[in-house]
């Protein structure tokens, strides 16, 4: 089973490049990629992401604007959050010596948080799809694709 069949882990530059950067030289395949997941509904990231996304584009949008990005961001994109996107979930319960782990493998902390989310989580997944691809080649335990990757797949 190739990594079209499998559920795929979506990093955040994937939403930036979506959202915030319509001129980027990757934002036609960028697109055709979350248009496939989209359409095949086994697209995921983790509530990490989704703060990391909110957090850059906070400088951006209004209270009300980036609200909505968080109520619709699963909705419009067809992927699913985990644990949860709802503002009345706890962080996730993320055990120190499983960050600390990731952390081990030379990555941001950032980066540690959203893979320890997704072990947790998502202990069967097999592909990230990123457009950071080398920042996670040894940090995710399966296959780390760009987008142009997946969709030639």
């Amino acid at each position: 089973m190739g990594p079209k069949q499998d559920l795929v882990l979506v990093d955040t530059n994937i939403f930036v490049i979506d959202l915030r950067y319509k001129r980027d030289v990757h934002y036609e395949i960028n697109r055709t990629f979350l248009d496939q997941i989209a359409e095949n509904k086994k697209g995921f990231t983790t509530v990490v992401n989704l703060l990391e996304l909110c957090g850059i584009l906070s400088f951006n949008l209004n209270d009300k604007q980036l609200t909505e990005l968080w109520v619709y961001f699963q909705g419009r994109y067809s992927v699913t959050v985990l644990p949860d996107a709802n503002f009345e979930t706890n962080f996730p319960g993320i055990e120190i010596r499983r960050l600390f782990n990731v952390l081990k493998r030379r990555t941001s902390l950032g980066d540690a948080l959203m893979i320890s989310v997704a072990e947790k989580h998502l202990p069967f997944i097999s592909t990230m799809v990123s457009w950071d691809k080398l920042h996670f080649e040894n940090i995710f335990s399966g296959a780390v694709l760009t987008p142009e990757e997946f969709i030639q797949d």
